[in-house]
């Protein structure tokens, strides 16, 4: 199975780490998936892309965009891979040229695509819909690699979206438990920590 043999390399370089943690949302955690370190492993690159454009199949939209910086790499890739336009939400518009916060070629009335790495609680996702938002830009669909079941999906849901997810936190979990990676204290105490 793909995402399992992803899981466990992802685990095998660090990028999957065990221990106490702090999440942007500021909520505890035991485990901390660092996505973003995936470009530094280009195997792993192209099959985080690979599985995301594969959840992306089916569903209606003009262009991407990946929530910065984290999924930034991931849209780029999967946007050059497959020749769809790409929108770019910068962090903080710019104070020079044309001081802009979205970069790309769109207009009022289109439909992007949101892409994350991980969601929590959907806080960095609602940064950035707001701003595609205020363009006159239609948001329907946002797919991501790990859904941490921490209210992320239910918050999206309840504003409109759909999140489409490539995995959760419990399988995870239980991947790298089941392949001997972890113990059955480190899954516990992961999984306690999930719903709070």
């Amino acid at each position: 199975m793909k995402i399992e043999k992803l899981i466990l390399d992802m685990y095998d370089v660090g990028m999957i780490k065990f221990g106490e943690f702090t999440l942007k949302s500021g909520k505890q955690s035991y485990v901390y998936a660092d996505i973003r370190t995936a470009i530094s492993y280009p195997e792993i690159f192209v099959n985080l892309c690979d599985l995301i454009y594969s959840k992306m199949s089916g569903l209606n939209y003009d262009s991407i965009c990946g929530v910065p910086y984290s999924a930034l790499t991931f849209a780029s890739g999967i946007a050059y891979a497959h020749k769809i336009p790409m929108l770019l939400k910068r962090k903080e518009a710019k104070g020079y040229g044309t001081k802009k916060i979205l970069e790309g070629n769109y207009q009022s009335g289109d439909t992007c695509l949101i892409i994350e790495d991980v969601v929590t609680t959907g806080m960095s996702i609602g940064e950035t819909t707001e701003v595609l938002e205020a363009e006159g830009i239609q948001i329907k669909d946002i797919v991501c690699f790990i859904n941490r079941n921490q209210g992320g999906k239910e918050t999206l849901e309840a504003q409109g979206y759909k999140l489409h997810s490539i995995t959760d936190l419990y399988l995870v979990l239980d991947i790298l438990y089941r392949h001997g990676k972890i113990t059955a204290d480190d899954k516990a105490k992961a999984e306690a920590l999930i719903g709070v």
